[in-house]
């Protein structure tokens, strides 16, 4: 999933461009922002861009310190 993307790991902050790169831990999860498909969306667009949500909550839980 391209996007932009950074999470925090001490004190340094790193950006990744595809979901997949993101480390499975981190202290924090500050920016997610997938790139949507451009418009006008089709129906497998749309399917796409309703997965977005999921995957947050997933990369989100990684947040060691967003979850203590």
């Amino acid at each position: 999933m391209i996007g932009e993307y950074t999470v925090k790991i001490g004190d340094k902050l790193f950006e990744y461009t595809n979901v997949n790169d993101i480390p499975k831990k981190f202290d924090h999860l500050i920016k997610f922002v997938p790139t949507e498909p451009p418009e006008p969306h089709t129906q497998e667009d749309h399917d796409y861009i309703n997965t977005f949500p999921e995957k947050f909550k997933e990369v989100a839980k990684r947040g060691i310190k967003d979850n203590e």
